[in-house]
């Protein structure tokens, strides 16, 4: 049986590890939908007091009674398999289903759907066309996984008849969900406790792309490799391309960049000929950000939006929090970023030098032994730009060791490139260093989770008092 919202609506629904940001998105719109709806977490957090604002139960723990007391029960891929509710739910035979069947039953009650995914930028995609949609009046419902200032949440049921979500490759739960529309920002290599090689990333895609609506469209960014292999597999599938090249049907190229954003010229393919849209103005930094502003263009555009409302959504979109941002203190700079692939790490430097007059440190948390141990080369390039790279004891994330490869064999592997790399064990220690060495000028940017920036804020307000 598919999952149907109207199946949901005399249902109570449990969700475990409410408290994340992606299952706390889906929570919040069933509630909105009209679902009885619960959860349960490992501690409190400001998104679980949110959620409780909101008139959503949500319990400190994970017992099994929490499974007889609902209907159906959700879990992400991040909640173990030994957590004793899931364990009891399993063994009761109690109706189980994985966070992304839910958004998928979500996207199905939208006469129209817009699935956003790929390797980078997925969630700045996603935020900036639900702002560019609110902007020019359309008030869709939105899923995102993370919180922009523009929207104010992670997620909400708007009363326009449109439907937009960040789907996760992570896994490969998004074959779950089936779009009107969809856009792929990018592939590469990522998620290696999942995926065996690229071809298993666009295999999967493929899968998840045949599954959608005949007539739907799909946007892919036409200067990325892995997404124009992704095309070369596909047949009879309506695709538009955007980004910089001349292949694209809208081509969005810099004109004037600055480390507080970028101007530049849009323009779209026509049967008879080019049309010059004029200049646009992104107000974040980064031509990351243009590839993303292109996408979200190319899907807004194509859904009927004036170009003058884009224009003017995109000039104030402010970004997500924790992906480049700044924090400035006594002449310093911290920047904080969730990125671990690679290929952002260089990006978000590249856009990080442009504004340095000083030294340009990286400080950076490493993530599973399978990334590190594929990517150790791709690692070295990318903290190039860098001239420092602090490096701290990875998360495993319960990945078993791989023999060989740990946190200061990949210092070893960077340091090899001729780049200066300081191994520092504990995290906490981190402060103290940059205390000692980082000097007016100079830009630190924090590569991690929220530990990591933790430590941002904590060296910020230490900067401070340097003044006071």
């Amino acid at each position: 049986m598919e999952l149907t919202l109207d199946w949901l609506l005399d249902k109570r629904v449990h969700l475990l590890g409410i408290g994340g940001i992606g299952v706390s998105g889906v929570a919040r719109l069933l509630a909105a939908r009209g679902v009885a709806v619960s959860g349960c977490d490992v501690r409190e957090s400001s998104i679980i007091d949110a959620l409780r604002s909101e008139g959503i139960d949500v319990a400190i723990g994970h017992r099994p009674e929490h499974v007889d007391q609902s209907d159906v029960l959700v879990y992400s891929t991040a909640v173990p398999g030994v957590n004793p509710e899931l364990a009891y739910a399993r063994e009761k035979g109690h109706p189980l289903y994985h966070r992304s069947h839910l958004l998928g039953a979500l996207s199905l009650a939208h006469l129209r759907s817009v699935g956003i995914t790929g390797t980078n930028g997925k969630g700045t995609v996603c935020a900036m066309l639900t702002h560019i949609l609110r902007v020019a009046g359309l008030n869709p419902s939105f899923f995102v996984g993370a919180l922009c200032p523009n929207l104010g949440t992670n997620a909400l049921a708007g009363s326009g008849d449109l439907f937009v979500a960040e789907l996760d490759e992570s896994d490969g739960s998004l074959v779950n969900i089936r779009p009107d529309f969809a856009l792929v920002n990018n592939l590469e290599l990522d998620h290696l406790n999942y995926y065996r090689d690229l071809d298993h990333t666009i295999e999967t895609l493929v899968t998840f792309i045949d599954q959608m609506p005949q007539q739907g469209v799909l946007f892919l960014n036409g200067d990325d490799q892995g997404t124009l292999a992704l095309a070369a597999r596909l047949k009879g599938r309506s695709c538009v391309l955007f980004g910089t090249g001349e292949n694209c049907s809208v081509r969005c190229v810099p004109v004037a960049v600055s480390d507080a954003g970028t101007d530049f010229s849009v323009t779209l393919a026509r049967p008879n000929g080019p049309q010059d849209l004029g200049i646009f103005r992104l107000n974040v930094p980064g031509l990351y950000n243009l590839e993303n502003a292109a996408g979200a263009l190319a899907v807004a555009l194509h859904l009927g939006v004036d170009p003058a409302a884009a224009k003017e959504a995109l000039a104030s979109f402010k970004g997500l929090l924790n992906r480049y941002t700044l924090v400035e203190a006594a002449g310093r700079k911290l920047v904080k970023d969730y990125m671990s692939h690679p290929t952002g790490i260089r990006k978000v430097l590249q856009t990080a030098r442009v504004g340095t007059s000083g030294r340009l440190i990286a400080v950076f948390k490493p993530y599973r032994y399978t990334m590190i141990n594929y990517h150790a080369e791709n690692y070295a390039a990318a903290f190039a730009n860098a001239d420092e790279v602090v490096i701290t004891r990875m998360w495993e994330a319960g990945e078993d060791p791989i023999p060989g490869v740990d946190t200061p064999w990949l210092a070893d592997q960077i340091a090899k490139a001729g780049v200066k790399v300081t191994y520092i064990d504990q995290m906490d220690s981190i402060t103290d260093h940059l205390l000692a060495t980082q000097q007016p000028g100079d830009c630190a940017v924090f590569f991690g989770g929220n530990d990591m920036f933790e430590l941002v804020d904590e060296l910020a307000s230490r900067y401070q008092s340097l003044t006071q």
